[in-house]
């Protein structure tokens, strides 16, 4: 069984709008169902778990109604940071999951994901512990403890950005959160970063600069001017 977290928590302070950002209309339709609309029709997917906030959980499920968004099995309370709401969901799952279950984990705010990046993930997450998209880091990387001055040059060619979906063997990620403190599930940044430090093997695979994160305006605007060339 493959189960799909759809986080949907955050508060979106960067944009400056009046809504979080996943939940900003485009053409009509809030950002993340694009996003479901991915996972729906992707054949790997069989089920979603949503991570939303009480204030907006009604309108997740008016639009999830509205465009036929069927494999939703539950949601999970947004928690006080990101890991947090990926451990909620993580419980939401529990009761059903068997030992062989994979969990996808995945940013509503990243609507342009490709069925070969989900594919891949969960291929990864099948081989290995676990997987997650990378891209290639373009510019130079400089170090620094206090943001003036150089502390180290990083090499290029050995550093990658990391994206979502990122995937894992639930049984094993779900025990590293049942097993560490509070404080480390809060201060932990991305998916993989508590997996990776706990023993998981996790392997890279192929992201792309399309799958992009709608983090502020000119994202948005990107989305917005992918979506009319698709049309």
């Amino acid at each position: 069984m493959n189960t799909a977290i759809i986080l949907a928590g955050g508060v979106g302070s960067r944009m400056g709008v009046d809504r979080p950002k996943q939940f900003l209309m485009v053409n009509n339709k809030p950002v993340i169902s694009y996003c479901f609309d991915i996972f729906q029709k992707h054949s790997e997917i069989d089920k979603i778990v949503v991570v939303v906030n009480d204030k907006w959980k009604s309108f997740v499920e008016e639009y999830a109604e509205k465009y036929n968004v069927t494999k939703i099995c539950g949601y999970a309370p947004a928690g006080k940071t990101r890991q947090h709401s990926i451990y909620n969901g993580l419980k939401c799952i529990d009761e059903t999951a068997h030992n062989t279950d994979i969990v996808i984990v995945h940013d509503a705010a990243r609507p342009l994901v490709s069925d070969e990046i989900i594919s891949d993930c969960i291929k990864g997450a099948t081989e290995f512990d676990g997987a997650m998209p990378v891209i290639s880091v373009k510019d130079t990387v400089y170090q620094s403890k206090d943001g003036k001055s150089i502390d180290n040059l990083l090499k290029r060619s050995e550093l990658f950005a990391g994206q979502a979906p990122e995937s894992f063997k639930f049984k094993k990620y779900y025990k590293i959160h049942n097993d560490v403190s509070d404080e480390e599930i809060g201060s932990t940044a991305g998916s993989s970063e508590i997996a990776y430090r706990h023993g998981m093997e996790i392997t890279m695979v192929k992201g792309s600069e399309r799958n992009l994160k709608i983090t502020t305006i000119e994202d948005l605007e990107t989305f917005e001017t992918i979506l009319k060339g698709v049309d």
